[in-house]
């Protein structure tokens, strides 16, 4: 016989069992909830991204919200831009800094080492996990190539302006600035290189040219976008092929200073005293931005030969969009020790140019430079 003593104590066990049981099958257990909770706070955890304003249209004001071409560049604070656009607060936690208030066609070879070291130390903070600059479009696709070659980190570099300023109807500058931050906080953009993220696109900074001057479309790679932005989300369908960023060669740790170079454009009756004004202004090389396969006219070529024989390197670019410049094919580039650009345009070769030149003058050094970069 049980006792009644006895039987409680079956009794209260098995209420005790039948509890835990009950528990175990509604909340889970404590380490199945750490991590849980662990995932929670790592999903709400956002990239913290730096903005760097340089100035350019989208910070420019009109006088009118009809006015889209007519207007002043660079009136608008980096505080007023972010502010103009709450929704980059729910993609990464975002500060800004005013570097510059300029139109970009008025930067120097200084500000672009300036800019150029400010990322760099930025991007070496544990708490920055991408950068934003906002920059006028007339030269932003130099100072795209220019940071691609000379930062060296993988972080995602983002560089967007506008064609239009935020006072016209059609402004495009709000979305862009939105579209940038989303790239700058994303994993996929790590290691993509520079990249130029506008009108939905995102390019490679290495590869992108303006194209026109009065649409929001202005931008344009001969090799095709690296994605698209779509409604906070980034699509990257390809990579770039170049060196670029940490596999790069040159640091810009390391350059306090840009050698100068010109760009000579070609076309129909050329005057050669071009040429001399270029090297008695100090340029240590001079980018021949030829006609076609970066052609260069019958009565220039002794002009070019002179020059480089006296020291100033010679670079043949074409001033056509698309294609490229074949080495000893319209001239024997070997025979005269010119460079050729291969398919980066007039302004990208003078950078590229520029930054080569702080470590070798040798030409074939520099035509392998060209090849790589």
């Amino acid at each position: 016989m049980i006792s009644c003593r006895s039987g409680a104590a079956h009794a209260l066990r098995g209420a005790t069992l039948a509890l835990a049981l009950a528990g175990a099958l509604v909340a889970p257990p404590l380490r199945a909830r750490e991590m849980t909770d662990a995932s929670n706070a790592a999903a709400v955890k956002k990239p913290n991204v730096v903005i760097l304003a340089t100035g350019g249209t989208i910070a420019g004001a009109g006088a009118d919200a009809a006015n889209s071409a007519t207007y002043t560049a660079a009136k608008v604070p980096v505080d007023k831009l972010i502010a103009a656009v709450p929704q980059v607060s729910t993609i990464a936690n975002v500060r800004g800094e005013q570097v510059f208030q300029i139109a970009s066609e008025s930067f120097t070879d200084a500000q672009l080492v300036q800019l150029g070291k400010r990322v760099s130390a930025l991007l070496k903070q544990d708490d920055v996990d991408g950068v934003v600059i906002t920059h006028g479009t007339d030269t932003l696709e130099e100072t795209s190539f220019f940071l691609d070659l000379v930062v060296k980190s993988d972080k995602p570099i983002v560089v967007v302006g506008s064609m239009r300023p935020g006072t016209a109807i059609s402004a495009d500058g709000a979305l862009n600035l939105l579209d940038a931050v989303t790239v700058a906080a994303s994993k996929e953009a790590i290691g993509k290189g520079v990249t130029v993220t506008m009108n939905d696109t995102i390019q490679s900074g290495r590869d992108v040219n303006k194209r026109t001057n009065v649409v929001p479309s202005a931008f344009y790679s001969q090799w095709g976008p690296l994605g698209m932005v779509i409604e906070g989300k980034t699509y990257f369908v390809r990579s770039l092929a170049k060196r670029h960023n940490s596999s790069s060669e040159f640091d810009i740790d390391t350059i306090d200073s840009l050698p100068l170079v010109g760009i000579v454009y070609g076309s129909g009756n050329m005057i050669p005293g071009v040429y001399d004004a270029e090297v008695q202004a100090g340029a240590k090389a001079i980018v021949n931005a030829g006609t076609g396969n970066g052609s260069v006219a019958g009565y220039l070529v002794d002009k070019l030969k002179d020059i480089r024989s006296k020291g100033t390197i010679v670079i043949r670019s074409s001033r056509v969009p698309d294609g490229l410049v074949l080495r000893n094919a319209e001239q024997p580039d070997d025979k005269y020790d010119w460079v050729v650009a291969h398919d980066l345009n007039p302004a990208k070769a003078k950078i590229l140019a520029a930054v080569a030149l702080t470590k070798t003058q040798d030409t074939k050094e520099l035509q392998r430079i060209f090849w790589e970069y």
